[in-house]
């Protein structure tokens, strides 16, 4: 095969099919999937029944009949619906895909009058499986595991399988270091304190984002009068908590330091998205803990935050 007559977009020079779908290929990096998180979700029915929903949403599907092929560029505009056949005896489980089925590699459909890319029911897949079991040109969507004798579609039933072509990430980084001696925290209740002087770092957060992971470094943690024996944690907005680490020191009772890491990784809720959290440490003292944690100018927190797309 030679080189095609002219690059897309030149003017006066015709195009083919072919060149436009490599086009859709190059420009979402020979990826394939949904475009942002809540497209093509495939959910059970308000009132469950026999049929299962697919949300609006857009998507990349790769050509696989020929390497050359390229992608294609998939929309659905509005809730499709599906039916689902009722199992018998056995479970069974189906997988949900969108499917393109072009006359130029397959088929016998014609583009002018033919539904060519529609939402296909392929039955009987394994009860793991999570990618289209053959080489036909579509993307899984959902896999619905249905017991045995049963009619009805409930949310329980579905695993979602969407991937997002090419998911979008945003890093940012922040740093702190006090400009004095906070309160010293003490006890051993396990009731968890804001240093008074880390006020902690106000993070906008992606309209996309689905998760995010969230490293802390604290260099150095401030520790006084006695054997000290606490939790470091970090909340992030109302709802979210950083896992809690250890803090365990056993060195007599003059002023001493620790570097510490803590991270997570978690779900970000959907009323978060599009808005600005706070992100602050926290310490508690736990049962047979002595001492005194503080935080002052010696010391640097550093904040590492990565957002990410994924299906929501």
């Amino acid at each position: 095969m030679a080189l095609f007559q002219a690059p897309i977009l030149t003017d006066g020079a015709s195009h083919s099919a072919q060149q436009f779908r490599m086009l859709v290929r190059d420009l979402s990096r020979g990826n394939e999937g949904i475009t942002e998180g809540d497209d093509l979700k495939v959910t059970a029915l308000a009132t469950p029944g026999s049929q299962v929903q697919i949300s609006d949403g857009s998507g990349i599907v790769k050509g696989r009949a020929n390497v050359f092929q390229g992608s294609y560029a998939v929309c659905n505009v509005g809730t499709e619906t599906l039916d689902i056949a009722p199992t018998g005896g056995t479970s069974r489980s189906d997988m949900v895909v969108l499917r393109v089925e072009d006359p130029e590699y397959e088929g016998s459909l014609d583009p002018a009058t033919d539904q060519i890319m529609y939402f296909q029911i392929i039955s009987g897949v394994t009860s793991t499986a999570t990618t289209i079991p053959d080489a036909r040109t579509a993307i899984p969507l959902a896999r619905i595991d249905i017991p045995a004798s049963t009619s009805i579609i409930t949310s329980a039933m579905i695993v979602d399988l969407r991937s997002i072509a090419n998911a979008r990430r945003d890093r940012q980084m922040q740093l702190q270091s006090p400009g004095s001696l906070s309160t010293e925290i003490s006890g051993s209740s396990g009731t968890y304190s804001y240093f008074s002087t880390a006020a902690g770092w106000n993070f906008v957060i992606p309209v996309w984002a689905a998760r995010v992971k969230i490293k802390i470094e604290v260099g150095q943690i401030r520790y006084s009068t006695g054997t000290i024996f606490g939790q470091l944690r970090a909340t992030f907005g109302a709802s979210l908590t950083v896992q809690q680490v250890i803090l365990d020191d056993n060195q007599g009772t003059g002023v001493r330091r620790a570097t510490v890491v803590l991270g997570d990784n978690l779900v970000i809720p959907s009323a978060y998205r599009g808005t600005t959290q706070l992100l602050r440490l926290q310490v508690a003292g736990i049962s047979g803990n002595a001492g005194k944690f503080s935080v002052d100018s010696s010391t640097t927190i550093i904040a590492d935050v990565e957002f990410f797309e994924a299906p929501y």
